[in-house]
């Protein structure tokens, strides 16, 4: 089949306006339960710095014992992993313990938070012709990283050669059960060409119908592609403008000219990932696990940006973070995000029962 006639509707678009992984659509807030009263709580300490920085208003309705907070919907949310000079997991910091900036300037880390959510995973394959004596291997590493997972993650199968699949029938978008998913990694033969961009591109699309606050791809392939409709400019595109963290595992064959393990660091740079590159496909399990402690370790993190509020364009992110006790640290983050062209979502009420 040729590119223009492919059927997936997500490959047919070469280019996709993505709404930006850090507002909330339509200025409507959507928080994990277990977030909802600690940001509201962040907020209220907040609500003077927020004022003097966006020039809102947080006017409340005392005529009952409910009471309305309007805000804007710029709240930035990151994933953070923090490893010491060993590269092991640190836990047990605190919000103190982080420092935020946005464009060289440090921001007011407004909500916080180390616990083990649930997330919504999309494990992107490679099955082109390369990777057929692999393939036993890889399906047992991404049903390890399944064991591994949080019991409710949401987890879909993106397979795919020259064209792009889904392992998963089309009334189960996400699903936590083994038997599903080893269905659905063993429903594609490993033949072909390889479409990397488009799978994540359509990956990327999946995500959006999950209500979980944090999305991660893992992509298992050799990084090369030489089938997709989509550049990789393009798709590095739309990493910028989600929240999805990219996992990449690079398994390579020597007789193989595409693999290009450069993109596969890409990928995972650009978006607080890790890349990994294994000696045998034997060692892919191991990583998998990995992944899954790394995602399940990570810090909570959210700002009101203080600069430049009306300004449109990319906003670069660095994230620190130091506790005397675990010496030199490091923190995997975004590298930024995209505000929106045009005017600032409208502000939104949101009520909330608290006793006085």
């Amino acid at each position: 089949m040729t590119k223009g006639t492919r059927s997936d509707p997500y490959l047919k678009r070469t280019s996709v306006l993505f709404v930006p992984w850090l507002f909330w659509i339509n200025g409507k807030i959507r928080l994990n339960s277990r977030f909802s009263l600690q940001l509201l709580l962040g907020l209220s300490i907040s609500f003077t710095r927020a004022v003097s920085s966006q020039n809102s208003s947080f006017p409340q309705d005392r005529s009952s014992d409910n009471y309305t907070i309007r805000m804007n919907s710029n709240l930035v949310i990151l994933s953070a992993t923090v490893v010491d000079r060993h590269n092991a997991l640190v836990s047990g910091l605190t919000k103190d313990d982080f420092e935020v900036y946005e464009n060289h300037v440090q921001q007011f880390i407004t909500v916080f938070s180390h616990e083990d959510v649930p997330v919504a995973v999309g494990l992107v394959i490679d099955n082109s012709g390369s990777m057929g004596q692999k393939r036993a291997d890889v399906i047992a590493a991404a049903l390890s990283f399944a064991q591994s997972s949080n019991p409710q993650d949401q987890i879909f199968i993106v397979n795919f050669n020259e064209h792009v699949s889904y392992g998963l029938p089309p009334d189960i978008p996400f699903t936590g059960r083994m038997d599903q998913l080893r269905v659905a990694l063993s429903s594609f033969k490993a033949i072909g060409e390889t479409a990397l961009y488009d799978a994540i591109a359509s990956a990327l699309d999946h995500l959006k119908q999950s209500k979980c606050d944090k999305k991660v791809l893992i992509v298992i392939s050799d990084g090369g592609d030489n089938a997709s409709a989509h550049s990789l400019v393009q798709v590095i595109e739309m990493t910028k403008h989600s929240n999805a963290g990219i996992y990449a595992v690079g398994i390579f064959d020597e007789q193989d000219g595409d693999q290009n393990p450069g993109v596969l660091r890409r990928f995972a740079k650009e978006t607080g990932g890790e890349a990994f590159f294994p000696g045998s496909s034997k060692e892919i399990s191991s990583i998998c696990e990995k992944i899954a402690r790394d995602i399940r370790n990570q810090y909570t993190l959210g700002y009101i940006p203080s600069i430049g509020g009306m300004d449109t364009g990319y906003r670069v992110v660095n994230v620190r973070a130091s506790a005397g006790e675990h010496g030199r640290l490091s923190v995997r983050t975004r590298n930024g995000y995209f505000l929106p062209l045009g005017p600032p979502a409208q502000s939104e009420a949101i009520h909330h029962d608290f006793h006085k």
